[in-house]
C-alpha cells in the first residue's frame, strides 16, 4: 500500500510538472537591458561572438540609423515596437492561453499578438502588421511560434539594428521554473542578414500582490507630436 501511495505521488507530480511548464499564463518582463542594443548587451547567443550577420550593405545602414536613433528610431515615434523588441522592452507584458490560440499583451502603446495554435495558415504575402502575423505549436513543453508579414520600418532594438520586409522569426518560450522563462528569437531576412540568427534572454513573472498592466499612451506635445511618457524614456536611456 505505501509503495502504490508513494508511486501515485511521484506519478501526479510528473503530470503536475508536465502541465505547468505548458502554462504560460501570467504577467512576464525581460531581464537585462538588451533592448538598449542586442550585441552591446550580448543578447546574441548565435553566432560567437554576437554579431548579428549582416550583408556588407546593410551593416552601413546600422550605423547611420545609430547615428540618428533620437528621429529615426521608430519606437521613438510611437509606433508598435515589433517582434522581438516588444519582448525586450523594460515593461510589463501578459500572456493568456486559450486552446486555439496564446494572446501577448504588451503595457507599450496597446499592442498586442493573437497566435493561433488551430493550425490555420498564415495570411497572404502582402498583408503586413507591425507586430507581424504569428502561428504557434508546442513541442515538447517549447512553445514556438512562427511569425510574418511583418512591417519593414520597425527595429530590433534601439541601437539602429533593423530588418526588411522578409523578416522571418522563430520565438522559443521555455518554462525554466516556477516564476522564469527562456526566451529565444531566431531572425532570418535575406535582404538584410547573411544567416539565420539567436537571441536569448530571461523571462521573469510579476508575483507581486494584485500586479497589472498599466496604460502607456503616446501624447501629442505643444508641437502635436507623439511623445512617449518621460519615465518610459528614461529608461530607454544608456
Amino acid at each position: 500500500m505505501t509503495r502504490f501511495l508513494f508511486a501515485s505521488i511521484l506519478f501526479a507530480a510528473a503530470v503536475f510538472g508536465q502541465e505547468s511548464s505548458r502554462d504560460l499564463r501570467g504577467i512576464w518582463q525581460a531581464k537585462g537591458t538588451a533592448y538598449r542594443d542586442l550585441e552591446a548587451e550580448k543578447g546574441v547567443v548565435d553566432p560567437v561572438g554576437g554579431k548579428i550577420p549582416y550583408r556588407a550593405d546593410a551593416r552601413a545602414t546600422v550605423a547611420q540609423n545609430k547615428r540618428d536613433r533620437a528621429s529615426a528610431d521608430p519606437l521613438l515615434a510611437c509606433f508598435q515596437p515589433g517582434v522581438p523588441r516588444a519582448t525586450l522592452l523594460p515593461e510589463p507584458f501578459q500572456i493568456l492561453q486559450n486552446d486555439d490560440r496564446i494572446v501577448i499583451v504588451y503595457q507599450h502603446v496597446h499592442a498586442y499578438r493573437v497566435i493561433f495554435t488551430d493550425g490555420r495558415p498564415h495570411y497572404d504575402d502582402g498583408i503586413e502588421f507591425y507586430m507581424g502575423d504569428s502561428r504557434g505549436k508546442w513541442e515538447g513543453n517549447t512553445f514556438v511560434a512562427d511569425v510574418t508579414n511583418f512591417k519593414p520600418e520597425t527595429w530590433l532594438d534601439g541601437a539602429g539594428h533593423f530588418h526588411g520586409s522578409k523578416l522571418h522569426v522563430i520565438e522559443r518560450l521555455t518554462r525554466t521554473g516556477p516564476n522564469t522563462m527562456r526566451y529565444e528569437a531566431t531572425m532570418e531576412d535575406s535582404e538584410v542578414f547573411e544567416r539565420p540568427w539567436t537571441i536569448r534572454i530571461t523571462l521573469e513573472k510579476h508575483t507581486e500582490k494584485d500586479f497589472q498592466l498599466v496604460e502607456h499612451e503616446c501624447e501629442r506635445d505643444a508641437k502635436g507630436i507623439y511623445r512617449h511618457p518621460p519615465e518610459f524614456l528614461k529608461r530607454l536611456a544608456p
